[in-house]
């Protein structure tokens, strides 16, 4: 039985934005998307880590491999932002994502680079791999299946109430 890829009925429920994003990191976001479900990749946004911080973009491969993605939408963003090294504990491969306003050479070098808008997104420079431990691997997947689970009983129960919240 081979894996057949997942319709979504345009029928289905459609999430409301969660605000936290401006336009321009809500339109990269959605291009970074498209361009991993291409992949064979599922993504969840604004995932929180065991840290306690909150990762822009995870993407789960089909061969388990866990992905962050960095949504810098601006050079302002990046300066302000210091907290994404925290986050490449979490994941195999790492991407900062940018709209093409951003100029590259801010970002670091030796990191992953996508450039996308709210179309699409293209991949400029690979993500170096680094492989969780088994034990992280487990915790964070079961951690990306539970937010994933939630998000859909959410939308088949809006009223529900999941791990204490309404």
């Amino acid at each position: 039985m081979t894996d057949s890829p997942i319709r979504i009925s345009s029928q289905q429920p459609i999430l409301a934005p969660d605000g936290r994003q401006s336009l321009m990191a809500s339109g990269v976001q959605r291009g970074v998307r498209r361009l991993f479900g291409q992949l064979g990749h599922v993504t969840i946004p604004e995932l929180t880590l065991a840290n306690g911080r909150r990762a822009d973009l995870m993407a789960l491969a089909p061969d388990g491999a866990l992905i962050i993605i960095e949504i810098k939408s601006s050079i302002a963003d990046f300066r302000a932002d210091r907290k994404w090294p925290n986050y490449e504990d979490f994941c195999d491969r790492f991407y900062f994502a940018i709209p093409d306003t951003v100029p590259v050479e801010i970002l670091p070098e030796d990191r992953g680079l996508i450039v996308a808008d709210s179309f699409g997104a293209a991949i400029m420079r690979e993500a170096a791999h680094h492989p969780l431990s088994s034990a992280r691997r487990k915790a964070v997947t079961l951690r990306f299946a539970r937010a994933a689970a939630s998000v859909l009983h959410a939308l088949a129960d809006p009223d529900a109430v999941i791990d204490g919240h309404l």
